[in-house]
């Protein structure tokens, strides 16, 4: 079984990820951040660098699920290959920050890799506000993280749900993230596991 954790820079995904892991005792597939040799220059330059980074993300995200399609075990995945393409990318395009050469070339890619790939079988979609996302961000602290733009969050926010409610075709489990701490709350975490379990095996809690 493939699940996987969609949602915005700052909302959860990794964190959502390791704890279900755990819990389930998945394999976890956690996205190649501090690995991508473009995401400084991307955050500083994005117009420069938009096309590196993307193709170098669809480039991992590819090659995790290849490497899901052959696992035995059930795997629990930090963000997609879906998300990259129908939001991140879309939205790089969207402020200008993309060609339509180097556009129309990545998603010619993208197609193409789709040929041999599947949906999971449940995507958790975090959903949170900007000012949620930016708490989280000034939080963990990451250098390169601390000059995004309140508009960009903005238009990723505006894409995922796009992407969500009228793109994407698989089965969705929408998480309201704003009130939620499952991190330090076990009861936040229970209500999530809760409505997993129903959702992929028909199991209701007491």
């Amino acid at each position: 079984m493939y699940i996987a954790i969609a949602g915005n820079i700052g909302s959860g995904k990794s964190t959502l990820t390791r704890m279900l892991a755990k819990h389930y005792g998945w394999e976890a597939r956690n996205e190649a951040v501090a690995d991508n040799p473009y995401l400084e220059d991307y955050y500083r330059d994005i117009h420069r660098w938009s096309f590196n980074l993307e193709v170098y993300f669809l480039k991992e995200r590819f090659r995790d699920l290849l490497e899901i399609a052959q696992s035995a075990h059930t795997v629990v995945q930090d963000r997609t290959i879906f998300e990259g393409v129908y939001v991140f990318m879309r939205n790089n395009k969207d402020m200008g920050n993309l060609s339509d050469r180097d556009y129309d070339t990545y998603m010619e890619l993208f197609e193409q890799m789709m040929s041999v790939v599947r949906l999971p079988d449940l995507m958790i979609y975090l959903r949170a506000s900007v000012p949620h996302l930016v708490g989280n961000i000034q939080k963990r602290g990451r250098d390169y993280e601390q000059t995004i733009q309140l508009e960009y969050l903005e238009n990723l926010n505006r894409r995922y749900d796009d992407f969500i409610y009228n793109d994407y075709k698989g089965r969705v489990m929408v998480v309201d993230k704003d009130p939620l701490d499952f991190l330090h709350n076990p009861r936040d975490f229970a209500k999530i596991v809760d409505r997993i379990d129903q959702t992929l095996f028909g199991l209701f809690s007491n």
